[in-house]
């Protein structure tokens, strides 16, 4: 067996309760009423996103290519992020929340995407690429564009299938990757981070990677592991990238 295909107890622990404590500061807080779903509070945010980082664009005079680039993919992308949802939403977001839910969602989670963008545009990161900037940048579109293309067609394919059937899939975009829908969020949110070039949105990144995303992996798997061809699955595929993880 692979050494990436093994998941041992503790790890399947740690991730439990990651998982256990994200739920609920994300959709018991505090109690008491729940106005909303985590849905809406995200796609809030994704809607928002175009506004407030054509407001930073506006307000600090930021008329560089890398802060019109940034612009350009995060914007899009929370556009892309509600036409997706329109189409094919995902069920586990249709939650109902409480205030403090919605709040902690905010602060912990979604805002510091945008404090990522906010340190570019603002002009309190300046960073300096190891080519030439427009080799660098086209390198963060390129990459942008295919996690975008990877992260839909992985939802798609799952959202689709699901409804005909519960079952486990194994082709199309889950072919040789098991997360594929991670690995093109990871892309996506990766490539916005090496527009700004600075630690801080790595360790943005690094948090929510590894407190949010590697949970919910681990948990996913453990879910799927009922299915009698998931062994057979689990040993010629991977998590991430085929050949390395």
């Amino acid at each position: 067996m692979h050494l990436h295909n093994k998941i041992n107890m503790n790890s399947i622990k740690i991730a439990a309760g990651l998982k256990q404590i994200a739920r609920f500061a994300s959709e018991d807080l505090l109690g008491g009423p729940r106005p909303c779903c985590l849905a809406t509070v995200i796609n809030v945010h994704k809607g928002a996103t175009f506004l407030f980082l054509g407001f930073c664009l506006w307000y600090y005079r930021a008329i560089g290519a890398p802060e019109l680039t940034y612009f350009a993919l995060h914007g899009s992308y929370g556009i892309v992020w509600l036409i997706k949802d329109l189409a094919f939403p995902d069920v586990k977001w249709q939650v109902c929340i409480t205030y403090a839910g919605c709040l902690s969602t905010s602060l912990f989670v979604l805002w510091p995407y945008w404090f990522i963008g906010w340190l570019l545009l603002s002009g309190c990161v300046v960073p300096t690429y190891p080519t030439r900037e427009p080799i660098w940048l086209a390198g963060c579109i390129t990459l942008s564009v295919t996690g975008v293309s990877i992260m839909i067609a992985a939802d798609a394919q799952k959202f689709f299938t699901l409804r005909e059937r519960r079952q486990l899939i194994t082709d199309g975009m889950h072919r040789y990757i098991r997360h594929p829908n991670y690995l093109g969020e990871m892309m996506i949110y990766g490539s916005f981070a090496l527009v700004v070039l600075h630690w801080i949105p790595a360790v943005i990144l690094a948090y929510i990677w590894f407190g949010v995303f590697l949970p919910n992996m681990i948990m996913k798997e453990v879910s799927l592991a009922r299915y009698p061809e998931w062994n057979a699955y689990r040993a010629r595929s991977w998590w991430l990238i085929p050949g390395v993880i």
